[in-house]
């Protein structure tokens, strides 16, 4: 590869980027021309799943800048998947199938989302790596090569391309959309231990055999998070490289909406927080047990007042508060039947239960012994039988397998392994040698086109 970077660039950036007009045309133009100057050294292919929702003015030019990348050694296997589009964007992608054989098509019956149709695409993706595009125009596909140089190069298993690293060209737009993606970013990078830029950019590609080894749960925008969460949690060496961004209005067709940040916020959590770092879950178990000891304070004053005598009142709400901490830790923080099955986790955890009360008696009574006042020494006890508590769950009610390591940055496997398709041409041809069924889906003359649409 001839010399590139983002940031930081050679000589020649800067007389090209003085040469040219800042227009975004023409910013188009000058990144397409940057681009020509990522060589690789060795075939492969690239897997783009468009995930299309009524696109019918943006799809076929979207397309069209897609087929661009590919050169003698980037073959393109291109999967439209329409998601049940009111508009004309199927007819579009069918025409376009017919057109250029490395387009394939997909069509859902119903409505499943951004998550679901990227779902469907990575189930169908062939090629050695994999990359997402929007159907819009808001990302340029010309900058996928130089996002692809760490993965064909043996570097990276994953690379993310960021809009808030890049030098280029951003269209200015929306203020509070951009401190909220920071924010979310922010927060997911404190429960993955990543050190990400942009968290839900469009931008990702991945090894083919890395996303196909994740379940996709999310139908809508959710999905980002969804991905880095798991992703993490799989180790793998992540790159993050600056691309250009050109946004659009919701005029112009945008989807996004206020309830898709607050989906992202659940899916932060709840794809996370059972493998996120011991400090995190620890400030959620706070807010647990928090909550389960306001519990335990109003259901004892409840049952006082309806004439309980105090030491079955007292027993009596500390049982339910027991169990409302063991369902909100289910619910929230730990994974239920991490280890156990639902009879001996329970069983496990009332244990838990009754060794931390010993504990707190315990504990009261020592410290009164050694002369603290009551209310300190019950204070103690009761910190103490905290951290307790958030062990004993952690470590013996729902146990969780330890994190792999980080894969290493000099992995000889990925480095020294040719890549699955290296000696074939055609790009019709690799998906048919890696998958013999695959041809069927690839359009070109009018026998194939029938089977171009397959509907999901």
């Amino acid at each position: 590869m001839k010399g590139f970077a983002t940031c930081g660039r050679p000589v020649f950036f800067w007389t090209w980027h003085l040469e040219l007009e800042t227009s975004r045309s023409g910013h188009r133009r000058w990144i397409e021309e940057l681009m020509k100057e990522v060589v690789f050294h060795r075939p492969f292919v690239l897997s783009v799943v468009v995930p299309c929702y009524n696109e019918q003015k943006t799809l076929e030019t979207c397309i069209h800048r897609v087929l661009e990348i590919q050169d003698d050694m980037l073959s393109l296997e291109i999967i439209i998947v329409d998601d049940c589009s009111t508009d004309r964007s199927l007819e579009v992608a069918l025409a376009l199938a017919q057109r250029h054989p490395e387009i394939r098509v997909l069509h859902h019956e119903k409505n499943q989302g951004k998550g679901g149709a990227l779902r469907t695409g990575f189930r169908h993706a062939t090629g050695d790596f994999v990359a997402i595009q929007d159907a819009d125009l808001e990302y340029n596909p010309m900058e996928l090569r130089n996002l692809l140089v760490p993965l064909v190069e043996g570097q990276a298993d994953v690379v993310f391309g960021s809009r808030f690293l890049s030098c280029g060209t951003h269209r200015v737009l929306y203020f509070w959309h951009s401190m909220g993606n920071k924010f979310l970013t922010f927060l997911s990078n404190m429960f993955t231990d990543l050190n990400l830029t942009d968290m839900e950019t469009c931008y990702k590609v991945f090894r083919r055999e890395i996303i196909q080894s994740i379940e996709i749960e999310e139908t809508r925008f959710g999905v980002e998070p969804e991905m880095v969460a798991k992703v993490a949690q799989m180790r793998p060496r992540i790159y993050e490289m600056g691309i250009s961004y050109y946004g659009r209005t919701y005029e112009e067709g945008k989807k996004i909406g206020v309830r898709d940040g607050f989906r992202a916020l659940y899916c932060i959590f709840h794809y996370n927080v059972p493998k996120a770092p011991a400090p995190i879950q620890f400030l959620i178990y706070l807010f647990i047990g928090g909550v389960a000891a306001l519990f335990n304070l109003g259901a004892f004053l409840g049952l006082l007042s309806l004439g309980v005598t105090v030491d079955a009142a007292a027993a009596s709400a500390y049982v339910a508060a027991a169990v409302v901490n063991y369902l909100l830790c289910i619910a929230i923080l730990f994974r239920h039947k991490a280890r156990w099955n639902t009879a001996t986790e329970f069983l496990v955890y009332g244990l838990v239960v009754v060794v931390g009360g010993a504990l707190d008696v315990l504990a009261t009574k020592a410290f009164i012994a050694a002369g603290m006042a009551a209310w300190l020494s019950k204070s103690a006890a009761s910190v103490l039988v905290l951290f307790f508590n958030f062990i004993g769950r952690k470590v013996f009610v729902f146990p969780e397998s330890r994190p792999k390591a980080w894969k290493p940055q000099l992995d000889d496997m990925a480095v020294s392994a040719p890549l699955s398709s290296m000696a074939l041409k055609d790009p019709v041809e690799k998906r048919s040698a890696r998958h013999p069924s695959a041809a069927n889906g690839v359009g070109g003359d009018g026998a194939r086109a029938h089977s171009q649409k397959e509907v999901l």
